[in-house]
């Protein structure tokens, strides 16, 4: 992470930020807040790796952002290291129930902020790297379920706070137990393989995202996009899928792997709950194998 990381020092005292970036400069790249609204004013278009900042300041106090920040999803885990003159065990202890990772009194030395800040981020990188790992599919390495519920989630509430289309796919792979009895349990694996990266290829292209939602099917989210923009999506999938020309003997639609695809559109009508979206796809999807029809789209 080191030259990448991305530092956000928070203090009211011109002389302390300016000591602070130039002890930490050479290695990472620094922001300066005087204030914690102005960070929180920050954190709103940025991402930060790590944050320091006084606990005593005018106005908003170094707890009451370090609050704040645990409040959010999206940045409560952020390392966050309060740097303070007060020596006082009671401050101390207070930051550290709160959530801060470190506490360093001042007048500080160089030496130890910069070797504290090195440890916090090594680990940060490796708390990145297990979250990571725990939202991709082992199969497929593409997003898991996991991931799909929480992007889902943050998309619906995106959407409905400012009325921008949502629409969710399910796609699944036609007649795949039959390709699986034809060709074997390792060739499905691999089909699965190809198809979720074909898939997640196309997506993020499109700007969407796309994820394996059970055992042979998957889902894709697209924002601020009309009903017809959606169906070429779907078009394009179907697409990519049939480029890939994977030998399907045993299908009765067609010589190679193709998918079926069910849609929810939704324009402005975000009552009920995420979960029950994905119900109203699934039934897209059934409706899609009983009419034989390649994409179902539902409005609402």
């Amino acid at each position: 992470m080191a030259n990448s990381a991305h530092i956000l020092i928070v203090d009211d005292d011109p002389l302390n930020r300016v000591v602070l970036e130039n002890t930490l400069a050479d290695e990472y790249s620094i922001s300066l807040c005087a204030s914690g609204e102005e960070a929180l004013t920050f954190l709103e278009s940025n991402t930060v790796d790590l944050i320091i900042s006084d606990i005593r300041m005018p106005g908003m106090s170094g707890y009451d952002l370090l609050e704040k920040l645990k409040e959010k999803q999206n940045t409560y885990s952020i390392p966050f290291i309060i740097i303070s003159a007060s020596n006082s065990y009671n401050d101390e202890a207070k930051g550290l129930e709160m959530g801060a990772m470190d506490y360093i009194t001042k007048p500080f030395s160089p030496v130890i902020v910069k070797a504290r800040v090195k440890n916090h981020l090594a680990i940060k990188q490796k708390n990145d790297l297990l979250e990571k790992l725990a939202a991709i599919d082992g199969l497929t390495e593409i997003p898991n379920r996991r991931l799909l519920d929480e992007t889902l989630t943050s998309y619906w509430q995106a959407c409905s706070k400012s009325y921008e289309p949502l629409s969710l796919f399910l796609v699944d792979i036609d007649y795949f137990k039959e390709f699986n009895d034809t060709y074997g349990y390792a060739a499905g694996d691999e089909c699965l393989i190809k198809v979720a990266q074909a898939l997640n290829e196309s997506s993020r292209k499109h700007d969407g995202f796309v994820a394996r939602y059970d055992g042979v099917r998957f889902a894709a989210l697209q924002k601020g996009r009309n009903k017809d923009q959606i169906a070429l999506f779907a078009k394009h999938m179907h697409d990519v899928i049939d480029d890939l020309t994977i030998p399907h003997k045993s299908s009765p639609i067609c010589a190679h792997v193709s998918i079926s695809i069910g849609i929810v559109h939704i324009d402005k009508d975000f009552s009920g709950s995420e979960q029950g979206v994905l119900k109203l796809a699934d039934d897209a999807l059934v409706k899609s194998h009983m009419q034989q029809e390649r994409v179902t789209i539902l409005s609402r």
